[in-house]
């Protein structure tokens, strides 16, 4: 029986909805046969699984589909905090987006009422290839969109990474895995030649004429390397735990072709939990599968020294308000104080790759008339 056209973009869809629980989050890691294993995730034909991706990625309810990595260990990373008098705001952000290469989520966020750092409007994460220094890319991007100041706030360790909108759609507030978290510590893996041939062609967006069973085969031919060998250095980015999933990222910030939204709401959790104890806070905070990204950052005074920062996205404002309520009802539970406490929340917002090699940086660095060794790590 052939299937209605807005059936076949629609991310409610029930096969869709089936295919989208699986392939947003659950690919882990490098797998050599990433359609194969959907398919056999959400139980349904790999030809299915490969025709309903490909027509919600031409029609944009899929932004895009990937092989998503460590990037924090590739390149230095950090979230940025800008401070931008309004009036600029915009133009702040349109700069970020379009000018950048470096900068990936781009988001204007506020708070329910001024508080510590309500100021700090603007938000970005940025990652700087290694050789080259953050902070003077930081001072660059500073005085081309005007801001007053900026806060560099590096992870330090991972507790949660991961999308799965269409899975979270259906959790109840307080739902958490039986055990805490893991925490992913930040470090900096550096690759050789051969490497990188194979890391940026992995990491290159599919287009939807690329979907098939046989993803990795073009990839190694843009890489010039036999199949074999491709697949074995790839496979060792798994060993050395760089790689992260792969991923079909619905558009979940914008109205898609059929009028729905994929969630309304995005938002930034803070907590200020006792110096020496973020490891333990950070590993109970990242067990609640409601939350997308969970990090030990340091907000320093500007945001009342908030160490543990998380996200979540929902359609229900006051439903995304009791996920964090049953957070911290079970940090209370289990007798882990916080000082402070707030919720940052997103309105305009851009995502795109934070670009991540070394020979990328330093032909930006020229294009943009700058010379590339003014911008290297001191």
């Amino acid at each position: 029986m052939a299937m209605s056209s807005s059936a076949a973009i629609s991310h409610t869809d029930e096969i869709n909805a089936r295919i989208l629980a699986v392939s947003e989050d659950c690919i882990a890691g490098f797998v050599r046969n990433p359609m194969t294993e959907i398919a056999r995730g959400c139980g349904l034909p790999v030809e299915t699984v490969i025709e309903r991706i490909r027509a919600m990625l031409q029609a944009g309810t899929i932004r895009r589909v990937r092989q998503t990595l460590m990037a924090t260990d590739l390149a230095p990373g950090a979230l940025v905090a800008w401070e931008v008098d309004g009036d600029g705001l915009d133009a702040a952000f349109d700069f970020m987006v379009q000018r950048d290469p470096f900068s990936g989520h781009v988001v204007l966020r506020s708070t329910d009422a001024a508080t510590a750092g309500s100021q700090y409007k603007l938000w970005t994460t940025l990652k700087v290839p290694h050789g080259f220094s953050m902070k003077k890319h930081a001072d660059y991007l500073r005085d081309k969109v005007g801001a007053k100041h900026y806060r560099l706030m590096p992870a330090k360790g991972i507790f949660a990474l991961g999308v799965g909108h269409t899975r979270r759609k259906l959790i109840e507030p307080g739902s958490k895995a039986d055990t805490s978290a893991e925490m992913h510590v930040v470090r900096s893996v550096k690759l050789d030649e051969l490497e990188w041939r194979v890391l940026m062609a992995l990491k290159r967006d599919f287009a939807p004429e690329e979907l098939g069973e046989n993803l990795w085969e073009a990839r190694a031919k843009e890489a010039d390397l036999p199949l074999p060998v491709f697949f074995e250095v790839a496979e060792s980015f798994d060993e050395r735990k760089v790689i992260g999933r792969f991923s079909t990222f619905l558009e979940h910030v914008k109205p898609t072709a059929t009028g729905e939204r994929v969630t309304k709401f995005n938002a930034l959790f803070h907590w200020a939990v006792p110096v020496g104890r973020e490891i333990e806070a950070g590993r109970e905070i990242g067990r609640h599968h409601i939350l997308t990204h969970c990090y030990w950052r340091e907000g320093g005074p500007e945001f009342k020294d908030v160490n543990i920062m998380a996200v979540a996205h929902g359609t229900d404002r006051d439903l995304v308000r009791t996920h964090k309520a049953a957070i911290d009802e079970h940090l209370h539970r289990i007798g882990m104080p916080f000082s402070y406490t707030n919720v940052f929340w997103g309105g305009r917002s851009e995502i795109k790759p934070s670009e991540i090699a070394p020979a990328a940086y330093a032909d930006w660095c020229r294009v943009n008339g700058i010379d590339p060794d003014s911008m290297r790590s001191e």
